[in-house]
């Protein structure tokens, strides 16, 4: 440490370096180089740690490198010996930390964190004052606290149903501006422009292949109807056939250069790669534009990002949204990443999968299932009744004619929709503190790991919340036991404590 300090034992991220299963995560990471071939490959607890840094603070590539080099704390979380003022790695090194990490071992990891963390409570369960004589009724509400809600008891009949899982599915929206048809084709013919460009200029003598339109006038075509706050839709058809020409020109010359001698491969690749997707989009505008349709199947909404699809929200806020669908569970206070899908899928799909995955995990069946309506059809209900598990909705048929029947129906039906809010809590925490609002990564692969990351650190902010919260109870006990007549002090140091760093739950 520089000037002769110490490390705090009690900081975020010397706590977050107790949770991490370094072994498992070196399993992940060292297949992928081999031992004789090429540079040296950076630490596996550098990589991991780096994304973890990342998305728990919502940082750049670059302003995440920056944060490392200054702080010894950051330092500690990654493995180094001492604090050092060098920047680690470059920050273009971010996205191959990406690439090496999938979806299936971020979830796993994510499942030994809180396992790790399940255990961390326990043991400050363990270490609560523990005083027979005491005629208080809650000295045992640490207890209580933690194992009813997060630990199966150990002498729990076998085959009885345990816990409450809570599904729900979202979508995390891409960072792209919102697409239109015009605008893509607007694009589209841009970019094959500068392709043509490219193509001549790597090659004399085929400058006669270059299309012979005012590309100034072609755009002014596009600005024309595109600056207008509601142009009427036989104006945008009109601009969309225009385009379309345009781009069928450009696609033409392209062929045309090619078999006169041009290569692709003189091309960088990622010039070639949006040829191929331009390709694509050319074909679908065109059965939009002739076949009189609406919709068509892998509709391409971004030339860059081309795994992006349309996702129907039917919110008030957004209709549509641009990005990758995910499926999350809620296990007894954990959530966990289920599913991440780039084409949409109707989620009631995921309720027996998830069910199923809940009893290979704790070797039974959730007593309940907390799902919103969509999930309530037959096939999960049939499910949900031969395993004894209590769905959430209304039942089927007419309402018992005993009123305190009807009326116990209706307060479990209530009970069960505030539970599953702590689902729409999980989405909200996610997109508003771990960057789940917007995906600034542009790769498939690296979107992916960047929306596990999340739930994996979220996952670690909940452990390190409840150990938090054992030790205000804890300190809160000992004031108690000194001072019994003065309880106000007691409820004003825990408000100090408490409120020092917000305990934000989810």
């Amino acid at each position: 440490m520089p000037f002769g300090g110490t490390l705090d034992p009690e900081n975020r991220w010397v706590l977050f370096a107790t949770l991490m299963p370094s072994d498992e995560i070196e399993e992940a990471y060292a297949p992928q180089f081999s031992p004789t071939t090429g540079a040296p490959a950076k630490p596996a607890r550098l990589a991991f740690g780096a994304l973890f840094i990342k998305q728990r603070l919502g940082l750049s590539d670059e302003e995440t490198v920056e944060q490392i080099r200054e702080n010894a704390y950051m330092q500690f979380f990654l493995g180094f010996a001492g604090y050092s003022s060098k920047t680690p790695f470059d920050p273009s090194m971010m996205v191959h930390f990406r690439k090496r990490f999938t979806e299936e071992d971020l979830n796993r990891i994510t499942e030994l964190i809180v396992e790790r963390g399940k255990a961390m409570v326990m043991e400050a369960v363990a270490s609560l004052p523990n005083d027979d004589d005491s005629d208080d009724p809650d000295a045992d509400a640490g207890k209580q606290l933690s194992l009813d809600e997060l630990v199966k008891p150990v002498d729990w009949p076998e085959g009885k149903n345990w816990g409450t899982l809570s599904i729900d599915a979202s979508c995390t929206p891409a960072d792209i501006t919102f697409p239109t048809d015009l605008k893509l084709l607007n694009e589209a013919r841009e970019s094959t422009e500068r392709i043509i460009d490219d193509l001549i200029e790597k090659r004399s003598g085929l400058g006669c292949h270059r299309p012979r339109y005012d590309r100034g006038k072609a755009r002014a075509n596009f600005l024309n109807v595109a600056k207008q706050k509601k142009p009427h839709r036989r104006k945008i058809t009109a601009a969309i056939r225009r385009q379309l020409e345009y781009l069928q020109r450009n696609l033409g010359a392209i062929d045309a250069l090619i078999a006169s001698g041009a290569r692709l491969s003189d091309l960088k690749t990622h010039w070639w790669q949006k040829l191929l997707v331009i390709s694509e989009l050319y074909r679908q505008q065109s059965i939009l534009l002739y076949s009189n349709t609406r919709s068509i199947p892998d509709r391409i909404v971004n030339l860059v990002q081309r795994q992006v699809r349309p996702i129907a929200r039917g919110k008030a806020r957004a209709a549509w949204e641009f990005g990758a669908k995910i499926s999350v569970s809620v296990r007894n206070g954990f959530a966990f990443l289920h599913r991440i899908s780039w084409d949409p899928y109707n989620e009631s799909e995921d309720l027996i999968p998830q069910a199923k995955k809940y009893k290979q995990e704790y070797g039974c069946y959730p007593e309940r299932i907390c799902a919103d309506r969509i999930y309530i059809n037959t096939k999960n209900r049939n499910f949900c009744t031969r395993n004894n598990i209590r769905l959430s909705g209304k039942r089927l048929g007419r309402p018992p004619k005993n009123p305190e029947i009807n009326e116990a129906h209706k307060q479990q039906l209530s009970a069960d929709q505030r539970r599953r809010n702590e689902v729409e809590g999980v989405f909200g925490s996610g997109k508003r503190k771990y960057s789940l609002r917007l995906i600034m990564a542009r790769l498939a692969k690296g979107a992916e790991t960047s929306i596990s990351m999340a739930f994996l650190v979220m996952c670690a902010e909940k452990i390190r919340r409840l150990l938090r919260l054992f030790f205000v109870f804890i300190t809160a006990w000992f004031y108690a036991w000194q001072r019994p007549a003065s309880s106000w002090m007691v409820l004003m140091h825990i408000w100090r404590l408490v409120t020092s760093e917000p305990l934000i739950t989810a």
